[in-house]
């Protein structure tokens, strides 16, 4: 065969040259039974017209014109039959080869027969309905095997996908979608309300324990720190003595008064850190000042090397991690991707108000697509038929179908036997 170059040859269906040379056999197997009829006709019609001219009896007749009219019939479909693949005997005769030279019409016939017939969305939402696909999938999902089959194929997708994806790509999104999303709005009364909430809880109390523990421990631990500093501000001609004292008993004051932040909860200290929280949280959502400080800090910290640093290894560590949960079969992400798969399909088992939601969701999705991309959809085939060979599509068509339409030439020959005794009997008795 030639080089094709505009025109697309047909794959050969499942079951490879084996398959094919089996339809073929039958093919030319039926072709010369359907000859062989044809032939017998004519033997007899010879033989009829022989007994006829040698004066037999008025049956040769009969028989003569219904070999006459099977052979008719016999060359009439096999003009019909042939005509659909190909120009009977090489002769170009109008309207012959209808396959060949009708390829493309055909095609464009069928993608709209499709479309009208298939793809409107009365016809999809009654199938889909009809299919009960939530139920079925609820069923196939239960089982663990089945689950762990879905949660694979998922790991196997997001390796892929996490893979495929360019990491400065994916930085520079999440810098633009993300970070500056957050960065660009104000931060001061979003944390104000978070603040208030938190110090009308008192969750902040822990906190606040530590922090007078720690203040309480380090002044314990620091006497010689608190002489240090005390003997440091003291004038120069005051005795050393005097600064000890002066030293010992600042530091005793200082401590008891540590001890007594660290041990009474109602202490006036505590209660003036928070009001003083209190109206700080205030003051971040109502006061202008307040807030612009808050913005300075914000771009102090969002500038600052070590968080730039922070935000732009942010997706090298989460496609780490993906990647490594992916392909652990025992990560705690598959576990509990293969445990959520299980309930979802024994809810759409068991549950009628999910299975509804699905299968409306479902019907929906079908439908919209159907209203909206069902030309596209029919494109399809007009542009693979349009695509395909006419001579190799011909053959094609003809191997498939052509062994079930020699019994038309099989059957032409029969009927135009029986037709042809009719006729010549009504003339022998009309005349």
């Amino acid at each position: 065969m030639e080089q094709l170059t505009s025109s697309t040859r047909l794959a050969d269906p499942p079951g490879g040259t084996a398959a094919q040379e089996a339809k073929r056999q039958g093919l030319r197997r039926m072709k010369l039974v359907a000859l062989s009829f044809l032939l017998g006709a004519t033997v007899i019609f010879l033989l009829a017209s022989w007994a006829q001219s040698r004066g037999w009896g008025p049956w040769v007749g009969y028989v003569r014109a219904a070999a006459e009219a099977g052979m008719v019939g016999a060359l009439a479909d096999w003009f019909a039959v042939t005509a659909l693949f190909r120009h009977p005997l090489g002769i170009k005769i109008p309207h012959t080869a209808i396959i060949p030279s009708k390829k493309d019409a055909l095609g464009s016939s069928l993608g709209e027969f499709v479309g009208t017939n298939f793809l409107s969305e009365a016809v999809v939402r009654d199938k889909v309905r009809r299919v009960d696909i939530s139920r079925r999938l609820g069923a196939w999902l239960s089982q663990p095997d089945n689950a762990e089959r879905v949660t694979s194929e998922l790991a196997t997708v997001v390796r892929g996908v996490v893979t495929v994806l360019r990491d400065e790509d994916v930085q520079a999104v999440m810098e633009q979608a993300v970070a500056r999303r957050i960065i660009d709005r104000p931060w001061g009364p979003p944390l104000g309300k978070l603040l208030g909430r938190v110090f009308a809880d008192g969750a902040h109390h822990k906190l606040v324990d530590l922090i007078c523990d720690r203040g309480y421990e380090w002044v314990r631990d620091n006497h010689s720190t608190m002489l240090r500093v005390v003997s440091d501000r003291a004038p120069s001609w005051s005795p050393k003595f005097v600064d000890e004292m002066l030293a010992d008993k600042v530091y005793g004051e200082v401590l008891s008064f540590a001890w007594a932040v660290k041990t009474d909860v109602n202490h006036p200290m505590r209660l003036a850190l928070d009001k003083f929280l209190t109206e700080f949280s205030q003051d971040l959502q109502t006061d202008p000042d307040t807030m612009a400080r808050a913005e300075q800090v914000k771009q102090q910290v969002i500038e600052h090397p070590e968080v730039e640093k922070l935000i732009g290894s942010a997706w090298s560590t989460a496609k780490d991690m993906l990647l490594t949960a992916a392909e652990d079969p025992n990560s705690e992400l598959r576990k509990r991707v293969r445990e959520g798969l299980v309930v979802l399909g024994s809810r759409l088992e068991s549950d009628d108000s999910l299975r509804g939601k699905v299968d409306g969701w479902t019907e929906g999705a079908a439908a919209y697509v159907v209203k909206n991309y069902s030309a596209e959809i029919t494109t399809i085939i007009t542009d693979t038929v349009e695509r395909w060979d006419a001579e190799e599509t011909s053959r094609k068509i003809e191997l498939q179908v052509g062994r079930d339409l020699q019994f038309i030439r099989i059957n032409g020959t029969v009927v135009g036997a029986l037709a042809g005794v009719v006729i010549y009997t009504v003339a022998q008795l009309l005349f």
